[in-house]
């Protein structure tokens, strides 16, 4: 496989190459590699002179040993021929096709059972990750409320992620039910800081408890690159450093010699829980975000007409 144009910078405001994104994504292959390997993957490419995009399907000149999947799309009627990274090549010929960011699913390839629940905390406009922080510790104290445990990684944007890993008996329905549950748990223990409002013009500056990251949603690997400007990277931190650190304090010209030889990731993930009858079963009353806000929009729309 040849590697070209290595010195191009990567994009505008980048600060890097895509030597830097190729020697980086290298570093850390056997870090990222078991995050990605076996779960469909879309990743977000940027090509010179081109606004960032999300590919899922594989262009047509993908080669043969690239691994792959093919997944039915109701939205768009086909099928989506998506890479399966599964080894140092394909990561490394993802790098040369300049994919910046790596989202893998949450259920692996051909299951039909999630292998975490993920709660994404997204901040109001503006900076204002130390309210993130808050928010991550009101979750943390709804999965210890809960008798569950989970892990944190900075988003590589403004927020948060917290994963919490599943035994392979909970089915999906029943996952992003606890979802809800566990993001309106949290927001009742103090709602001037957090909300479930799925309408951005409802949150009122608070952090967005996001529960929709689940089924064959994706979510942003543990230390893959993100196009903003720095290469920022979603990387662990324990729960106690929350307050001491910033998403800018890890990009792909840090991460590396921060890491050393660890995987802080793997050695924080708790092992795979059980959900609570009781968590799942208050999610399974909690309505879809989505379908409600839908729903509530149209509402909207009908009485700004009348």
């Amino acid at each position: 496989m040849e590697l070209t144009n290595l010195d191009q910078p990567l994009f505008d405001g980048a600060d890097a190459t895509k030597r830097d994104l190729v020697d980086y994504l290298d570093a850390v292959r056997d870090r990222i590699l078991p995050e990605l390997r076996g779960r469909p993957l879309s990743v977000i490419r940027v090509r010179p002179g081109q606004q960032p995009f999300m590919q899922k399907n594989l262009p047509k000149y993908t080669p043969e040993w690239v691994p792959r999947t093919a997944v039915w799309a109701e939205a768009s009627r086909r099928e989506v021929s998506y890479a399966l990274c599964n080894d140092r090549r394909t990561l490394l010929w993802l790098a040369n096709q300049r994919a910046v960011e790596y989202h893998p699913t949450l259920v692996l390839d051909r299951a039909a059972r999630p292998t975490h629940m993920v709660l994404d905390l997204d901040p109001p406009t503006g900076e204002a990750f130390p309210h993130v922080v808050r928010a991550a510790q009101l979750v943390r104290q709804a999965l210890a409320d809960a008798g569950l445990a989970g892990a944190v990684k900075t988003s590589g944007a403004k927020g948060l992620h917290v994963f919490v890993p599943l035994e392979d008996r909970v089915g999906i329905e029943d996952a992003a039910a606890a979802t809800r549950a566990l993001a309106a748990r949290a927001e009742r223990l103090d709602p001037g800081i957090a909300t479930t409002a799925f309408i951005r013009e409802d949150r009122d500056g608070k952090v967005f408890l996001d529960p929709t990251r689940s089924g064959g949603a994706t979510v942003v690997a543990a230390y893959s690159p993100r196009a903003r400007p720095g290469v920022p990277v979603s990387f662990p931190v324990t729960w106690d450093e929350l307050d001491r650190v910033t998403p800018a304090d890890f990009t792909i010209h840090t991460a590396p010699a921060l890491l050393a030889d660890r995987d802080p990731w793997h050695e924080r993930m708790p092992e795979p829980q059980m959900l609570p009858a009781d968590l799942v079963e208050e999610g399974h009353t909690i309505p879809i975000p989505r379908v409600q806000a839908m729903h509530e929009g149209k509402r909207r729309a009908r009485a700004r007409r009348q």
